[in-house]
């Protein structure tokens, strides 16, 4: 006798609405599975996406050199002593010398206090120069940035960031107002555009002023670091070389500074941040495995429940394949299921982590969901085997003769 195969499906389809309650709990390891692959994977997402959005806002093709050189020791990262530091001088031979960097801008930063009339605020002073807004992708709302060096006829002029502006001037027009730095008078000549958080530093609540002036303000005539920039990378990397040589021969061939790409430095980070989240789609997949167990666990307690059934079909016909598949659609269905609710189970529980914290990155992907309902359809296949054969193995004689 053949059985078709909607038949079949349509048994095991009954069986399980049967022990709805049971059916219900065996799905559960899958579903909580499959919920925490989905929810894992996308917050390491997320996460990935957020660094590579915070890096590509403070620009794309940029060098940093920073005084002291990089060394490693026992695998630590150490910046090893330098008496020469890196000068005004020093950033002007690199845009004077290395024609495939086409912005360079020495910074030197620090705290300060900001006083306009009875209003002060303390925050971030950067000092630098023109091409910061090109290099760093920040530009001004109102007024100007800095004026170019050889235009500087002024040098004591600021541009604030919003949250400085909304707090020395709320609801008023700062330009050409004179404010204090550090006890020392400053013309407002711009506001920047809003620009939200980066990598932990508030970029609305700093105020820039020329180089020079920051100097004197924090009474250092070193630079924190010099910031390049190239429209390619190709170009960067010519550019990287042609700062390197310049510095070396400006420093007596002494390499007491360190040349940092931006985009080896998230490259770093983006693999570190894979493999995370890979990690962490490892140990949720452990789910899935204990989901699985429980699958077989209750598919052979089924097969023990029913052993004087198999005996019954197959006395009146039932082939060894038609056992095995009623059995093995069973379990697969249970797993199927149960993947189809962790999928809904983790994306609303990710877009409820979202709406209560909003600052919390969490992106979806297509090929978490497909990959981690692959695998629960897997896992119904691989632990449901076992049960199934062993039901169709069952001699019909011995299995009617069961009470």
């Amino acid at each position: 006798m053949r059985i078709h195969l909607s038949d079949t499906f349509s048994l095991a389809f009954d069986t399980l609405v049967a022990n709805k309650f049971r059916a219900a709990l065996t799905m559960l390891g899958v579903t909580i599975g499959v919920a925490s692959v989905i929810l894992l994977v996308s917050i390491g997402d997320g996460v990935k996406h957020f660094v590579t959005d915070q890096f590509e806002a403070l620009g794309t093709n940029v060098i940093i050199i920073t005084p002291g050189k990089a060394e490693t020791t026992g695998g630590t990262p150490m910046i090893a002593d330098t008496t020469e530091g890196l000068t005004l001088e020093d950033a002007t031979a690199i845009r004077d010398r290395s024609p495939n960097l086409t912005a360079v801008a020495p910074v030197c930063f620090g705290t300060a206090n900001i006083k306009f009339s009875n209003r002060n605020r303390s925050t971030m002073v950067i000092g630098t120069t023109a091409e910061f807004e090109t290099v760093r992708h920040m530009h001004v709302e109102v007024g100007s940035f800095l004026p170019p060096a050889q235009d500087v006829s002024e040098k004591q002029v600021a541009i604030l960031g919003r949250k400085v502006k909304d707090a020395l001037f709320p609801g008023e027009n700062p330009l050409g107002k004179r404010i204090l730095v550090d006890d020392r008078r400053f013309r407002v000549i711009g506001v920047m555009q809003k620009k939200g958080q980066s990598l932990g530093l508030d970029l609305d609540d700093l105020i820039f002023v020329p180089v020079s002036a920051a100097q004197e303000i924090f009474n250092r005539d070193r630079l924190q670091e010099i910031l390049a920039h190239s429209p390619t990378k190709g170009g960067l990397d010519r550019g990287a070389i042609e700062a390197k040589a310049v510095l070396m021969n400006r420093h007596d061939n002494k390499e007491d500074f360190t040349v940092h790409d931006q985009g080896d430095m998230l490259a770093v980070l983006t693999t570190i941040m894979g493999v995370l989240t890979y990690a962490l789609a490892g140990i949720a997949g452990i789910s899935l495995l204990v989901g699985g167990i429980g699958i077989m666990n209750i598919m052979l307690v089924s097969v023990t429940e029913r052993t004087r059934e198999i005996g019954i079909r197959k006395a009146v016909g039932a082939r060894r394949g038609d056992i095995l598949a009623q059995f093995l659609i069973e379990s697969v269905i249970l797993s199927s299921a149960g993947g189809i609710a962790g999928i809904l189970l983790g994306v609303g529980a990710g877009q409820g982590a979202h709406a209560i914290f909003p600052d919390m990155p969490i992106a979806f992907s297509p090929w978490a969901v497909v990959i981690a309902f692959g695998f629960s359809f897997f896992v119904g296949v691989f632990f449901g085997v076992y049960p199934a054969r062993r039901a169709s193995l069952l001699d019909p004689i011995a299995a009617l003769r069961v009470e």
